[in-house]
């Protein structure tokens, strides 16, 4: 399988990898600008945008766009997150013509109706709702918000429901003039894909737009702190997070198998400590996330709010200890996790075109499969030190709580024990 890439004149990439004896294609189009895009003012317009780009075009209705991709079988949807939105389909083969078409529609023409902008709004402020009675989906955001105060990666990427109520067409418009540019456009495709075919139909449906320079957005500075939110609930919902590698960072394959080997499974330290040994929780993970200019490793668990404190302390200690005495069979195990889950996962053209498209956004080129697995295979045991030593030891932290949480330990306290 091969990848190939093109650049339309005015900036617009398109990158393709045919898959033998695929019947169907996923194809999409990633913007790169997502919720760190957006002014404090603007927080939510992009999801918001997203939401609308369904809503009806100059050439089709919502209902037509729908009618579109299922009267051939296909599906069709989008998201948005802090760094992207990403607007997709999965189709066969012999319709993806069709599926660029629908894509291509509802990104350069959509209607922005006033009356579907108000149903629409209905939707998103449901959609908040939602995630606030969603205990395990909330205290992220709050997470998020006390890792990096005062900064567009600690916003929500719903927005708060004061906003989304406010938000207009000219809101929706300007959003798209600033950010929706080609060179800020990745067209990706996988599977039963022809890659000159595609660039032809990119070239005819993108070729007109006009190139435009993209403002950075402002640099992110991980502070940290602590927030708890007491209410009755069933269970004490507990996330902490420490400042990791970003995604350019040469550590951040050590980062990341690190992670896995703290949390990232069944044989993790976290899990077999906490939940095997002393079943203080059902649910224990570790994972690494990264930006352009940062990272964050989580560390998230539920468990009784009489049992907050030992598991918060627990958590903290195996933190300190993964810095000594990680072990190479840990080591080994994570990277043949890591490993595995990478190449499972490309079995699916849905996966493929993202995975390509994230490439070219954080790199600018698509690394051969090898060169990735390289570099989870040439992870040592003594990078995976360094790294625990580096976020478990000094890395600032933040700690959101959920629930009943008023006997868990402060953010403070626990610093101090990290540190002993």
């Amino acid at each position: 399988m091969t990848v190939n890439l093109t650049t339309l004149p005015n900036g617009f990439r398109v990158v393709t990898e045919h898959m033998p004896g695929m019947k169907s294609a996923a194809i999409g189009v990633w913007v790169l600008a997502g919720a760190r895009h957006e002014r404090a003012e603007q927080n939510g317009i992009a999801h918001f945008l997203e939401h609308m780009a369904f809503k009806g075009t100059a050439r089709r209705s919502a209902l037509q766009i729908a009618e579109a991709i299922e009267d051939v079988g296909g599906y069709m949807n989008a998201y948005t997150s802090r760094e992207v939105t990403a607007y997709y389909a999965r189709v066969l083969g012999e319709d993806v013509p069709l599926a660029l078409d629908v894509v291509a529609d509802i990104l350069r023409h959509p209607a922005f109706d006033s009356g579907e902008i108000e149903v629409e709004r209905g939707v998103i402020l449901q959609e908040i709702g939602q995630a606030h009675d969603t205990p395990d989906d909330i205290i992220f955001d709050w997470l998020q918000e006390q890792a990096y105060p005062d900064h567009p990666l600690g916003r929500t990427i719903l927005g708060p429901e004061a906003r989304v109520k406010t938000f207009d067409r000219p809101d929706l418009e300007g959003f798209v003039d600033s950010h929706y540019h080609p060179g800020q456009m990745i067209l990706s495709a996988a599977g039963a894909v022809d890659h000159d075919a595609i660039a032809a139909e990119a070239e005819k449906l993108f070729g007109d737009m006009p190139g435009r320079a993209a403002a950075a957005p402002p640099l992110a500075c991980f502070k940290g702190g602590e927030t708890r939110h007491a209410k009755d609930l069933e269970q004490a919902h507990f996330a902490l997070a420490f400042e990791s590698p970003h995604y350019c960072d040469p550590r951040i394959h050590a980062a990341q198998v690190y992670a896995s080997a703290l949390g990232g499974s069944m044989s993790s330290r976290l899990f077999q400590e906490i939940r095997e040994r002393r079943g203080l929780c059902y649910t224990i993970f570790a994972q690494a996330g990264a930006y352009a200019d940062t990272g964050m490793l989580t560390i998230y668990a539920g468990t009784s709010g009489d049992q907050m404190a030992g598991l918060a302390e627990i958590t903290v200690d195996e933190l300190r200890r993964t810095a000594d005495d990680m072990s190479a069979a840990e080591v080994e195990r994570a990277r043949a996790q890591m490993k595995a889950g990478l190449l499972m996962g490309l079995e699916s053209p849905s996966n493929r075109a993202e995975r390509m498209a994230r490439m070219l956004q954080i790199w600018g080129r698509v690394p051969p499969l090898e060169e990735v697995v390289g570099h989870i295979e040439a992870v040592t045991l003594q990078d995976v030190r360094e790294i625990a030593g580096d976020i478990a030891l000094r890395a600032p932290a933040a700690m959101a709580l959920y629930g009943p949480v008023d006997a868990a330990p402060t953010l403070e306290a626990l610093q101090e024990r990290r540190a002993a």
